[in-house]
C-alpha cells in the first residue's frame, strides 16, 4: 500500500503540506511552507537526500522521516557511531499506526548501514543540526511532549525514554535584576562585551547555527583581560512569529568554574536582559536537562518558568554511548 523511497528535489512542497496538516503544537511552526523547510534543511551542506525518506501512496507523498548524524569529538566532520530520527511526520488524514512504525525502522536502517549502534528519536545536541527555527525553540529539546505520532513510535518499537528537557520561559516585562553583595561587587572589577554574529569555533557549529545570527555576551575580568563568563542569544525566527512576542533564545551560558558561585551569571544575566528588553525583546526562552538541579535554581532565581518539555528516547545497547543532551 505504501512505498518509501529517498527524497527527491520535487518533495519539498509535498513535504511542506504534510508538516501544515500536523496538530497544533507549541513548539511547531504553522504554517510552514517550502522556502523555510529548503532554508533549514534541505539547504544544509551535510544534508544527505538518501537519509529524508518518504512515504507515498499511489505516488503521493503522505509522510516522511528524517534521519541524521552528530560530529566527531573536535566537530570537525560527521560522526556516524549515533544517530537520530530528528522528525517523522505523516499526513493527519492518514490514521495507520503501521505507517509510522515502517518510517522508523527505515530511519534506522538507514542509520545501521552507516555503522550507527545507538539510536536515538529527536534532535538534541549534539545531534541538532536541522530544523532549527521551525521546531522546539530556542534550542532542539528532542521530542516535544505534544509529538504523539513519534513518540508513540518509539515505545511501540524499543526506545526507551533516556532524559528530558525543560523549555522555560522568563517575561522581561516583569523581570526584576537579582542584586546580591556579591553581584554589586563584580561591577567594579568586570566589563560586559558584545559581538553580533559570532565566528563558528568549528565545522559543526557553522552547520548548526550558521543560518542564524547570533549576539554573544561575554564578561571579561578586567584585572586578567579573559573572558569568564558568557552567553549566545538569538531571536528564535521563524518560530517565533507564530507566539507573537518578540523572543530571545538563550544558548551556550558558561562560567569559567574558578568564578562560579560569585555573582557571575547573575550579573551577566542581569545586563544582557536590559540590553535585550531595550531592543524590544519581551521574553527569554532558555531550555536545560531537568536533571540539571543548579541550572534550574538559577533560571527560578531569574524568574523562569516550565512551559513545554521535550522527551529524549533511547534505543541501543546497555554499554553503548551515554545521553546526549543539553551541557547547562
Amino acid at each position: 500500500m505504501y512505498s518509501l523511497r529517498p527524497f527527491r528535489n520535487t518533495d519539498p512542497p509535498y513535504l511542506a503540506e504534510i508538516w501544515r496538516s500536523q496538530p497544533p503544537q507549541r513548539g511547531m511552526l504553522q504554517p510552514v511552507s517550502a522556502p523555510l523547510l529548503e532554508y533549514s534543511v534541505f539547504s544544509k551542506m551535510h544534508f544527505d537526500r538518501q537519509g529524508l525518506i518518504v512515504a507515498t501512496r499511489d505516488d503521493e507523498p503522505v509522510g516522511f522521516v528524517h534521519a541524521g548524524f552528530g560530529p566527531n569529538e573536535d566537530g570537525s566532520q560527521i560522526d556516524t557511531g549515533m544517530g537520530t530520527t530528528l522528525m517523522l511526520l505523516v499526513r493527519s488524514d492518514v490514521d495507520d499506526p503501521n505507517l509510522a512504525d515502517q518510517l522508523l525502522a527505515a530511519s534506522e536502517e538507514y542509520l545501521r548501514s552507516h555503522g550507527t549502534t545507538v539510536f536515538y528519536a529527536g534532535g538534541i545536541k549534539p545531534l541538532n543540526s536541522f530544523y532549527l527555527g521551525l521546531y522546539g525553540g530556542s534550542e532542539i529539546p528532542g521530542v516535544l511532549h505534544a509529538n504523539n505520532l513519534l513518540r508513540e513510535a518509539c515505545l511501540r518499537n524499543g526506545y526507551v525514554e533516556s532524559a528530558k528537557v525543560l523549555i522555560q520561559h522568563c517575561d522581561l516585562v516583569r523581570y526584576r535584576p537579582l542584586v546580591t553583595r556579591k553581584v554589586r561587587q563584580l561591577k567594579f572589577c568586570v566589563r560586559l562585551e558584545e559581538s553580533s554574529d559570532p565566528s563558528a569555533s568549528n565545522w559543526w557549529e557553522a552547520c548548526v547555527w550558521g543560518t542564524h545570527q547570533r549576539d554573544r555576551f561575554e564578561l571579561i575580568d578586567k584585572q586578567e583581560n579573559r573572558v569568564i563568563a558568557s552567553a549566545s542569544f538569538w531571536d528564535v525566527q521563524p518560530l517565533s512569529m507564530c507566539w507573537g512576542i518578540c523572543t530571545a533564545g538563550m544558548c551556550d551560558l558558561y562560567v569559567e568554574p574558578d568564578h562560579r558561585r560569585k555573582g557571575c551569571a547573575s550579573f551577566l544575566m542581569n545586563e544582557a536582559f536590559r540590553i535585550l528588553r531595550r531592543r524590544g525583546v519581551a521574553t527569554i526562552e532558555a531550555q536545560t536537562m531537568a536533571t540539571n538541579d543548579a541550572a534550574n535554581a538559577f533560571y527560578s532565581q531569574l524568574g523562569f518558568s516550565e512551559v513545554d518539555h521535550g522527551l529524549i528516547y533511547r534505543k541501543g545497547p546497555a554499554n553503548g554511548n551515554g545521553v546526549v543532551g543539553l551541557g547547562k
